[in-house]
C-alpha cells in the first residue's frame, strides 16, 4: 500500500518443481522394492537384446560365431575369415552390382544413417519444428518407425501423434529437410496416422535415359505405354486409351521429348494401321515437321484449316459413340478402326492466342468435344501448352493425365496438377535446365504425384523414325474403307 493506491505484487513465476513418486517411500520400502526393480531391469535389458539379434541376425551370429572362434582358435583364424567375408563381398560387387547395393549396402547405410543422423536429431527436430506437442505435462512425440536408405533417398516411416494432419508435415518439408542434410522433403501418406519422408539426397534422373529398339505392335500397350523412367529406376507407363493427356511446360523443359516418347513407342501400332496419327503444329511445323510421315494428317498453322480438322476430328468422335452404342463401352483393337491420337503442339496458338474470335470460338469447343467424349470412342488427345493458366486453357480439368515439365513459378504446379500437390513435393518450378525431359505427372483419382523423364530422342533418332515409317505399307481396316467409299 502506497498511499491510497494499492500496488500489486508480481506474481511467482517460476514452475512448481516435480520429483517422482518413489523418493517419498520410506527406507524400508525402498530395500524390499529393489530386488524386484533389479529383476524387471534384467528382463527389460534381456527382451531388448533379444529384439536386437532378431532385427540383425546376421550381425548377431557373426559376432557370437566370431567370439567363439577367437575364444578357441585364437586370433588367426579370425581374421582370415575376415578377409575371406571381404573377398567375397568385392567378388558379390563385381558380379551382380545392383543386387549387392540392394541387399547388403543399402541396409548397411540405413542402419548407420538411423544411428548417426535420425535416431539423435529426432526429438529436437520434432520440438523446434512444432511437430511435437505438450498436454498435462506430457509430452506427445511424432514415433520414429522403419528407415531405408535406397541411395538416392531415405524412406523414413513415422507414426503421427492424435490430432495431427499430414497438412501439418508438408507444411515444413523444408525445415525436416535441412535438418537431416537432406536436398528435399517429400510427405507421402500410407494409412491414418502413417507417414512416410522421402528425404532426397540425390537426383537419380540427371542422366538422359536412352530411347530403346523399336518393337512389334503386339507389344504396344495403350494403356500402358513406356515413354521413359521414374525415379525409382521402374518404367514410365502413360495411359492412352481412356486418357487426355496435357503437357505443359517453359521453352526447353523438354516438351519434345515426352512427344516423340509417345510417338516412338507407338511407331509399331501406327505402321500396322492400328493407330492413327493426326496432328497440328501452328510453329510452321519446327516440331511436327521433323517426322510428318508418322502423321496421318498434319497442319502447320492455326488457321481454318487446323479448325477444320479439329471439327472433323470432333465429328468423328460422335459417330463412333453412335455405332458404339449398344455394342461396346470402351474401343479396342477389334473395333475395325485405328485408335486416333490428335497431337496439338501448342494449345493455346488455337484456343487463346488466335486472333479470328470465330475459328477461336470454334478451336475451343472442337477440343473440349474431343476431350470430354473422346475416352470411349478411342480418340485421345496429347496437347502440349507452355502457359497453363485457365484463361489460356481454361478446360484443363477435361485432361485426366497431367504432365508437369519445368515451369516458371510455384503457383503453376497446383494449376497443372491440382490444388495441394505442390505442398506434397511436386516442386515442378525447381527442375533444372540442365534435365529436360524430366517431369511430375498426376492421373485423376491419384493423390501422390510422380517424377519421371521421358526418353530422350535425338535427331538421329527421328531420322530413324522416318526410314522406319518410309517404306511402310498402309494398312486399312475393311469397315473404314467401306465407310469412305459409301
Amino acid at each position: 500500500m502506497s498511499g491510497t493506491k494499492w500496488v500489486d505484487p508480481a506474481p511467482f513465476e517460476g514452475a512448481r518443481p516435480r520429483f517422482p513418486w518413489w523418493i517419498w517411500l520410506p527406507r524400508w520400502a525402498k530395500v524390499v522394492a529393489a530386488p524386484f526393480v533389479l529383476a524387471g531391469f534384467a528382463v527389460w535389458l534381456g527382451v531388448r537384446l533379444v529384439l536386437v539379434v532378431v532385427r540383425y541376425p546376421v550381425v548377431a551370429g557373426l559376432a557370437v560365431a566370431g567370439l567363439a572362434t577367437y575364444r578357441k582358435f585364437g586370433l588367426s583364424p579370425l581374421v582370415l575369415a575376415l578377409l575371406t567375408l571381404v573377398a567375397v563381398l568385392l567378388i558379390w560387387f563385381g558380379l551382380h552390382q545392383s543386387s549387392f547395393l540392394r541387399h547388403c549396402w543399402y541396409r548397411a547405410v540405413t542402419e548407420w544413417r538411423r544411428a548417426t543422423v535420425y535416431v539423435p536429431k529426432w526429438r529436437t527436430v520434432m520440438r523446434l519444428a512444432d511437430l511435437a506437442k505438450e498436454h498435462r505435462r506430457k509430452e506427445y512425440l511424432p514415433e520414429l518407425r522403419r528407415v531405408r536408405a535406397e541411395g538416392w533417398r531415405d524412406k523414413v516411416r513415422v507414426r503421427m501423434i492424435p490430432a495431427q494432419s499430414p497438412e501439418q508435415w508438408e507444411a515444413r518439408r523444408d525445415n525436416l529437410a535441412h535438418s537431416f542434410n537432406a536436398r528435399s522433403c517429400r510427405v507421402r501418406v500410407l494409412k491414418p496416422r502413417l507417414l512416410e519422408l522421402d528425404l532426397i539426397h540425390a537426383d537419380p534422373l540427371a542422366r538422359p535415359v536412352a530411347v530403346p529398339p523399336l518393337g512389334d505392335s503386339a507389344e504396344v500397350d495403350l494403356k500402358k505405354l513406356v515413354v521413359g523412367r521414374t525415379e525409382t529406376g521402374k518404367p514410365w507407363r502413360l495411359k492412352l486409351l481412356g486418357s487426355q493427356i496435357l503437357v505443359v511446360g517453359v521453352p526447353g523443359a523438354g516438351k519434345g521429348s515426352v512427344l516423340w516418347s509417345i510417338v516412338w513407342q507407338l511407331a509399331p501400332a501406327i505402321r500396322a494401321g492400328l493407330v492413327r496419327l493426326v496432328g497440328i503444329d501452328p510453329k510452321g511445323g519446327m516440331e511436327l515437321g521433323q517426322c510428318p510421315d508418322a502423321f496421318d494428317k498434319v497442319v502447320y498453322d492455326n488457321g481454318p484449316e487446323a479448325v477444320e480438322l479439329l471439327e472433323e476430328i470432333a465429328a468423328e468422335v460422335k459417330a463412333r459413340a453412335s455405332r458404339y452404342r449398344g455394342v461396346r463401352r470402351l474401343w479396342t483393337r477389334n473395333a475395325g478402326e485405328p485408335f486416333t491420337v490428335l497431337v496439338v503442339d501448342e494449345l493455346a496458338d488455337l484456343v487463346a492466342y488466335q486472333q479470328d474470335k470465330q475459328l477461336r470460338e470454334r478451336a475451343g469447343r472442337a477440343v473440349q468435344t474431343i476431350s470430354s467424349q473422346g475416352r470411349a470412342p478411342g480418340v485421345a488427345t496429347v496437347a502440349l501448352v507452355q502457359d497453363p493458366r485457365k484463361e489460356v486453357v481454361s478446360f484443363r480439368q477435361l485432361f485426366t493425365t497431367r504432365v508437369a515439365l519445368r515451369l516458371d513459378e510455384p503457383i503453376q504446379v497446383d494449376m497443372v496438377l491440382g490444388d495441394g500437390v505442390r505442398q506434397r513435393g511436386a516442386a515442378a518450378h525447381e527442375i533444372s535446365e540442365s534435365t529436360p525431359g524430366v517431369a511430375w505427372l498426376k492421373e485423376d483419382g491419384q493423390r501422390e504425384p510422380e517424377r519421371a523423364r521421358a526418353f530422350h530422342v535425338t535427331d538421329a533418332d527421328l531420322v530413324e523414325l522416318g526410314v522406319y515409317f518410309a517404306p511402310a505399307t498402309v494398312h486399312d481396316f475393311p469397315a473404314s474403307s467401306e465407310r469412305r467409299a459409301a
